[in-house]
């Protein structure tokens, strides 16, 4: 692949174009069969590049890169799978098969951690389009150009923004909304930009929603950052995509106007890195004077191995990007396929944690964002003879939360916060009432606007 060229041709391949894939055509025909049915209820969207450059196609169905991009058949349930397979196969009417697929996506927990119902603020009443504030300092938003993505992660925790359900998916069409709530909310210093990926839109699009943070009011708005997979899946968008120059324009107008700017990478594997076009692209983005900081879910079958950790993160330090976290598989969508239990996700992060510099102990994990906060599992110890994972939050709706070590009972198939137990015969963990309390209050604020 040559850096030369002035332009590289994007193109995306979607569920109708598994046939199509030349690549897939040295699978069987029932597993390929299988992974149009999977693509049937979750979202499915790959492009050239990842066919291209990252999936070693001498290494299917194993390896990560194609575990990490190609609906793989155990991601659904195996009855739920057989329903689907029957229907395709008995070229059922598309109406009964999207019935199908949506009473399976129903199931799923599509919007975990409170997105819904704790995190999307109101204003009189109405919940603010396109907009989360779950914590003090950082608000979210969704650009609605921006929710779509180059390619798709199997394991994504946000699959709900790309399956057509309008009900489920957080959009903003304009930033006006988002510029309002921000004034009256002095205390918000951090703006995400996500989606779907920001970076699939164009850059004069881009601007609509960056540029009005810029403006007098907004001082307090010391951070933006961007969400993005595209330095992964799409890194010709900073080098060589028609606006990519303007792009580079755009991230110093960022700078020059006194604002902190984070590239908030995803890179879920180092071979991510790897490319040529990658190194070009975080190297191009770094001289407009921004930060790119790197954080991914820690995935079975893609990169539940330390190695892969720790040669992830030495190749972010040596590129000038900085490791941030390391995440716990969310409860949602396809979860069993992907999810490590959290005594081995300990050990797979000191495994390669305790084999970096300290400059790649930037790092936070495994971290669990969970719906009182992000909740980090910072090991375990043994108090009489019993042993105990410690925990405590980095980041909490409550912001007296944050910091406080809390401990659960050592449990080696939990996954999730949910799966714990409070240590020492407590009935609850300490936060827990206060949580109550904030979803009552939530409650009743929406019952009184309604009457």
């Amino acid at each position: 692949m040559s850096l030369n060229s002035a332009h590289r041709t994007f193109r995306a391949f979607g569920r109708k174009d598994i046939p199509k894939i030349p690549q897939l055509a040295q699978l069987p025909p029932d597993h390929l069969l299988a992974i149009q049915a999977v693509a049937g209820v979750l979202p499915f969207r790959v492009n050239n590049y990842v066919i291209e450059e990252l999936i070693d196609w001498d290494n299917i169905p194993n390896d990560p890169m194609f575990q990490l991009t190609i609906p793989q058949p155990d991601m659904l349930a195996e009855n739920e799978l057989n329903r689907m397979i029957d229907l395709i196969r008995g070229d059922a009417d598309p109406r009964e098969i999207t019935a199908e697929a949506r009473r399976i996506q129903m199931g799923l927990n599509p919007h975990p951690a409170g997105q819904m119902e704790l995190n999307v603020p109101l204003i009189g009443g109405e919940p603010v389009s396109g907009i989360q504030h779950k914590y003090q300092e950082t608000v979210l938003f969704f650009p609605s150009q921006g929710q779509t993505c180059h390619t798709y992660c199997t394991y994504c925790f946000r699959w709900a923004q790309f399956v057509g359900m309008d009900d489920l998916k957080f959009a903003a069409r304009e930033a006006e909304d988002l510029v309002a709530y921000l004034k009256v909310h002095p205390e918000v210093t951090d703006v995400l930009i996500t989606g779907g990926d920001p970076m699939i839109m164009k850059t004069r699009v881009l601007r609509r929603y960056i540029e009005p943070l810029l403006q007098k009011g907004l001082e307090h708005i010391q951070t933006i950052r961007i969400g993005t997979k595209a330095t992964a899946y799409w890194p010709y968008r900073f080098v060589t995509d028609r606006d990519a120059d303007d792009l580079m324009r755009l991230f110093e107008e960022v700078i020059g106007a006194g604002k902190h700017l984070a590239v908030m990478a995803h890179f879920s594997h180092y071979r991510e890195l790897e490319t040529p076009i990658a190194r070009t692209a975080l190297e191009r983005i770094r001289s407009t004077g921004a930060v790119v900081r790197c954080q991914a879910p820690l995935i079975k079958h893609v990169n539940d191995d330390s190695a892969v950790w720790k040669r992830m993160w030495r190749d972010q330090v040596n590129l000038g990007a900085v490791p941030y976290y390391m995440f716990v598989e969310r409860d949602t969508g396809p979860r069993h396929y992907f999810e490590v239990p959290l005594a081995e996700a300990l050990d797979i992060f000191n495994g390669a944690y305790r084999h970096v510099s300290g400059l790649s102990r930037t790092v936070r994990g495994p971290s669990m964002s969970a719906t009182p906060g992000k909740v980090l599992v910072t090991g375990t110890c043994v108090i009489e003879g019993r042993t105990y994972f410690a925990l405590k939050f980095v980041q909490a709706r409550d912001p007296s939360w944050v910091d406080q070590v809390f401990f659960a009972e050592y449990d080696k198939q939990a996954s999730w916060l949910s799966d714990l137990k409070p240590a020492f015969g407590q009935d609850s963990f300490f936060f827990e009432k206060d949580l109550a309390g904030l979803k009552a209050q939530r409650l009743s604020r929406e019952e009184a606007f309604a009457n």
